[in-house]
């Protein structure tokens, strides 16, 4: 299709500068939104801007109008590139399901190619729903500057439905895959907005739009029904509540309102920066040797009871901290002390109060620390220092004590001496539980509510068990079996399917591995979701290895074996790992259905600069197939964690279904980030835009590299700053 001049003259100047300038120049302090679209972007009210938002945010936006109901989720992914992942309801279409309205997910890319620098502005390039049915499909090109402190104005080229040609929805698309052929095609009409922040809480915004909120299927079986905005010109009015929160109200056409809510965290934000947790231990100098002969003389080692009464001492004070001391070395002038944290995000914050510690429960002449981290048994690392590097820097800045200090892989120490009394250990909890569904075209948001009773039992170093039971108490996601070939929108009854185990396979012969996953939800009855037995072990000095028995998971019970390759100062790891499990019943105890599968995966994981790393797992699949899952994810200083993960493998997209392939993201946030009292409990979810049997692994908890990665280089100097804390 023929460009008009003036779309030709942009592509051909302003994207190339645009994109040279970006090479070159590095982005340090990005322009930062003041408003968010009812796109759940930065932006004005339906148009984009080059706004960027607070590295790491992650938040929501709901927005509702007659034209569309919107539900976002966006992400920093880096200081340049804005990720949103979108539910929405558009009304006046019809489709499967014939109830006036459809409903759409779809995924936005923004990357800011420059920021404002004096009389240049800023510039971003944007993708709208380039993974969804196109209904939102479209592309821009947007440059955005100060006009005044209090003024701003975007100004861009849009493609698709920003041109007002909303892309056509495919009726045989199934979804999922990137619609590349209709990137920056069918001619562009230029957007616009102007922003005026009138103060600190309240903004106003204008902007020029050439939407039309029209679309249609492509075998013109239904148009939507409504009429076009009246006008191009949008306004909307934004207040900002606290920190986080912004409500608005906006209208389109002149005539339609809209209102909206967005809420906004950012890792860096936190509630309470400092922590609420108690002031460590100060270092305790050491007293000359005229004043303590006999502790500098090292001839206290020779006493066998000293070792026993300092391993107490030490040991009872790193309780008061929320450490364990496991075991421990002691010699005249060196100590070994291996510990797990049981309340610190940051293992960096654990090594400094125990090396504060150390220096108060120490004789004199012990000159060199090894504080050695472990988890479930496994040495994991240690760092060494000298004691008098610590007394000498405790009131500097953490790198200085990071410069001092080595840190190695946790070898075989002599003599280490295990703390009395540590095993067996029984723990229990008991709390309320939450379950969440988002992005279910059929229910949209559903959640349920219960009680959780979780204990664990760790019989000797590296030997635990450890199950739970849950009960429901309320909540709207119910027991449903998987849709009935050929008659989108109904679904087999619960109690028929579970009765009828020749129906656990698609007609395409795909083996039903997580399509039925509804099947396991909506009991009344107590339901098991985990009981296991995991042996934990460390078998060569940068090697570890699990082997997990039982009910791994709520839907797959059986035999799951890992071992991985990771040294502690490397940013790369290996790993394999092999399961082979069958299908649990629905009431998820202790009974089984027919299907069972041996799968198995061999991993590498490399972690770059910014809290960044990269997954790739290549094997077997639970529904037979083989592929891939590649996997990035991002975590911050305190904890913050965020990713997303795409799995191909040899089903076809047609055996797949709807989706194509395997994707979502997910996140997780420390309790402690908000409560600002030390923890290391998690809230995490994983979201799928759908749940299909292609690409599903088995969910086993405790996976060799999340549990040793917090302890090694990158992910322990990355939170180093806490080690004075």
């Amino acid at each position: 299709m023929r460009r008009s001049r003036l779309t030709r003259q942009l592509m051909a100047t302003t994207l190339p500068l645009a994109l040279i300038a970006g090479a070159g120049i590095a982005v340090a302090d990005p322009m930062l939104g003041r408003t968010m679209s009812s796109y759940g972007l930065p932006g004005g009210i339906d148009t984009p801007t080059a706004e960027t938002l607070p590295d790491g945010s992650l938040g929501a936006t709901v927005s509702l109008s007659d034209y569309a109901r919107r539900a976002n989720i966006f992400f920093q992914a880096l200081p340049g590139l804005t990720t949103v992942l979108r539910y929405g309801r558009v009304d006046g279409i019809d489709d499967f399901r014939e109830e006036g309205f459809i409903s759409d997910r779809s995924l936005d890319l923004r990357y800011q190619i420059v920021d404002e620098d004096g009389w240049r502005p800023a510039v971003a390039i944007g993708l709208q729903d380039f993974l969804g049915t196109g209904v939102y499909s479209g592309e821009y090109i947007v440059a955005t500057r100060n006009v005044t402190p209090t003024v701003r104005a975007s100004v861009g080229l849009g493609w698709g439905t920003l041109a007002g040609k909303p892309r056509v929805i495919d009726v045989d698309d199934l979804g999922g895959t990137p619609n590349v052929d209709q990137w920056f095609r069918g001619g562009a009409k230029p957007f616009a907005s102007v922003s005026w922040q009138v103060n600190d809480r309240l903004n106003l915004t204008a902007e020029y739009s050439n939407d039309i909120y029209l679309a249609r299927y492509s075998n013109d079986r239904d148009v939507q029904q409504g009429d076009e905005p009246s006008s191009k010109l949008n306004l909307g009015a934004s207040y900002r509540i606290g920190r986080n929160y912004e409500a608005g109200i906006y209208t389109i056409g002149g005539k339609t309102i809209g209102a909206q809510f967005t809420i906004a965290l950012n890792p860096r934000d936190a509630a309470f920066p400092s922590g609420l947790e108690k002031a460590p231990a100060p270092v305790r100098p050491r007293v000359s040797p005229a004043q303590d002969p006999e502790g500098w003389s090292g001839s206290w080692s020779q006493d066998p009871t000293a070792q026993p009464a300092i391993q107490k001492a030490l040991g009872d004070a790193m309780a008061k901290e929320g450490q364990r001391l496991e075991s421990m070395a002691l010699t005249a002038t060196r100590a070994e002390v291996r510990l797990r944290n049981q309340r610190y995000i940051n293992q960096a914050e654990a090594v400094g109060r125990t090396a504060r510690l150390m220096t108060r429960a120490l004789p004199p002449s012990v000159e060199t620390f090894v504080i050695t981290s472990t988890t479930d048994g496994m040495a994991t690392s240690s760092v060494t220092m000298r004691r008098s590097d610590v007394e000498r820097l405790e009131n500097t800045e953490a790198g200085q004590i990071a410069a001092a200090s080595t840190l190695s892989d946790a070898a075989q120490t002599a003599g280490l001496v295990q703390t009395p009394d540590l095993y067996p250990r029984f723990r229990w909890s008991v709390r309320p539980y939450v379950e969440v569904s988002i992005f279910d075209a059929e229910d949209g948001l559903t959640s349920e509510f219960g009680a959780e009773a979780r204990a664990s039992y760790e019989i000797m170093p590296g030997l635990i068990a450890t199950g739970a039971l849950r009960q429901r108490v309320f909540g709207d996601i119910g027991q449903r079996g998987p849709g009935i070939p050929g008659a989108r929108g109904t679904y087999y009854d619960p109690d028929f399917y579970a009765d009828t185990p020749s129906l656990e396979s698609s007609p395409l012969g795909v083996p039903r591995v997580r399509s039925d996953t509804r099947m396991y939800t909506g009991n009344s009855n107590p339901v098991i979701p985990e009981l296991t037995l995991a042996w934990y072990a460390k078998p060569a000095e940068a090697v570890y290895s699990r082997v997990t028995v039982g009910l791994l998971e709520r839907g797959y019970g059986g035999v799951s074996a890992e071992a991985l390759w990771k040294p502690a100062t490397s940013p790369l790891g290996f790993g394999a790992e092999i399961n082979h499990v069958r299908k649990r019943d629905f009431d998820q105890l202790f009974d089984f259905r027919d299907y069972e599968v041996t799968t198995g995966h061999l991993s590498a994981y490399y972690e770059f600069s910014q809290g960044i790393t990269g997954q790739l797992d290549v094997g077997r699949y639970l529904a037979g197939d083989v592929g891939a899952t590649v996997t990035l994810s991002r975590e911050f200083a305190n904890g913050w964690q965020v990713g997303a993960f795409v799995t191909k493998t040899d089903l076809s997209a047609e055996e797949f279904g709807e989706g194509s392939f395997d994707k979502g993201v997910k996140f997780s946030i420390p309790i402690s980030w908000g409560t600002g009292q030390p923890s290391r409990d998690r809230v995490a979810n994983s979201l799928r835009s759908l749940s299909r049997d292609g690409g599903s692994r088995v969910e086993v908890d405790g996976r060799l590299y999340d549990r040793v990665r917090e302890s090694h280089t990158v992910d322990l100097y990355e939170g180093w700053g806490k080690f004075w804390r």
